[in-house]
């Protein structure tokens, strides 16, 4: 006699209720962000708010930062991370190299994010290295944990920004360190060639995190399905690394077009940290950075005007909404004293880093590698060095040396 099982229910999801106080907060602050932003600059800076939004979103849900990802790599050997970042950036420098090669699009400068080779990039870009995997956080990723309620990340994000104004009091005696100029990889070998030569050095470092994953696991970790079978995962997340950073690739490009320079985050912390030190006395405008054209406009200005400035504004409250519609809206205020310092520590390493160095992971690696800058490359080298060190001090505050944030 032949017996028929009944198939097994299948397994319910939880539901997601997303939480409403901070969506109402966050979605009104984006609103009224947007039309003051339109009203007081002009529609362009509105828009680079709501693409600074959209990064925040899709950090969030992706879940993507160089922090976490350069750290599997280190501790647990697996590369899936550091994949999904050079596919973002050769997907943007794709697009960015020719366009900062064309010099002038609809009448709108394209300048890409070159800076000088030099010691100053160098050391700043260890330091950087060193600072975020304590900080907890890289530029966007402190950004973007910030605007998820994380307290911790809030006192990194505090003393990034004190150590970028002291960076810009501290630059112009690094500038007069041994340095090449700035060189731009598309002006020395063309457009078809510096696209060529970016994919393959991006390739190479993908394989590299390939062989190294496969020797020690033997298999490649793959994307993971959604969790969820419905598309509900576009708004309530997780997103895959891959398609995160796709998106951010698009929305790096949409940046350049915009604004005329690529997605940076480092610059406003300085700006910010600068209004605030002359807000309580102190003459920052004497500084000899601050005395540089485009320094003390941006310095005497409203900071809205910034370009930067506003699409972190964007950032942050675009990681809010995409929590709380998640339902993932958790402020934590509880911080041992040794995360608290490892905070305070990482965050002073990468404000002061970043200034020598002329960005972060994506105003220096990200920007300036998809736009041809030869810095962008050694930033990379220098900063993963960094990161190496960081990672061997993060047991030392009481830190997990596996734990992605």
């Amino acid at each position: 006699m032949s017996q028929i099982s009944a198939a097994a229910p299948p397994k319910l999801l939880p539901t997601i209720v997303p939480d409403r106080a901070p969506l109402l907060v966050a979605s009104a602050m984006l609103v009224l962000g947007f039309a003051l932003i339109t009203w007081q600059v002009d529609l362009r800076q509105g828009g680079l708010f709501l693409i600074g939004a959209a990064l925040g979103v899709a950090l969030y849900h992706g879940s993507f930062g160089f922090t976490g990802g350069w750290r599997r790599m280190v501790v647990e050997k697996r590369g899936r991370g550091m994949r999904a970042q050079m596919l973002a950036i050769g997907v943007a420098a794709i697009a960015m190299i020719p366009l900062v090669a064309a010099g002038n699009i609809g009448g709108q400068a394209m300048v890409g994010a070159m800076a000088p080779v030099g010691l100053s990039v160098l050391l700043g870009a260890a330091m950087f290295g060193l600072g975020m995997q304590l900080g907890g956080g890289c530029g966007s990723g402190t950004l973007f944990t910030v605007g998820g309620g994380s307290a911790r990340m809030l006192v990194t994000l505090v003393f990034f920004i004190i150590g970028a104004v002291a960076g810009t009091a501290h630059l112009p005696f690094w500038l007069q360190q041994p340095s090449l100029p700035p060189i731009s990889i598309g002006a020395e070998l063309g457009v078809g060639f510096a696209i060529a030569v970016t994919i393959a050095g991006l390739a190479i470092v993908a394989l590299i995190t390939a062989l190294v994953e496969k020797r020690v696991h033997g298999n490649i970790e793959h994307e993971p399905a959604p969790v969820r079978a419905d598309w509900g995962w576009i708004l309530r997340g997780p997103w895959p690394l891959v398609g995160a950073g796709l998106v951010l690739a698009l929305l790096n490009v949409a940046t350049l077009l915009l604004a005329g320079h690529p997605w940076s985050i480092t610059y406003g912390f300085g700006l910010w940290g600068a209004k605030i030190a002359q807000a309580v006395g102190i003459d920052v405008a004497s500084w000899e950075f601050w005395t540089w054209p485009a320094q003390a406009q941006a310095l005497q200005s409203s900071v809205l005007a910034d370009t930067v400035s506003v699409m972190d504004f964007g950032l942050v409250l675009g990681a809010a909404a995409a929590a709380a519609i998640a339902g993932k809206f958790a402020p934590k205020a509880a911080l041992p004293l040794g995360s608290l310092l490892a905070a305070i520590v990482g965050g002073l390493l990468m404000g002061y880093g970043a200034r020598l160095s002329f960005g972060c992971n994506i105003g220096a690696l990200f920007s300036g590698i998809a736009t041809g800058s030869l810095h962008g490359w050694l930033w990379f080298a220098a900063a993963f060095v960094g990161s190496f060190f960081g990672i061997a001090l993060r047991p030392v505050f009481g830190l997990d040396g596996l734990a992605k944030k």
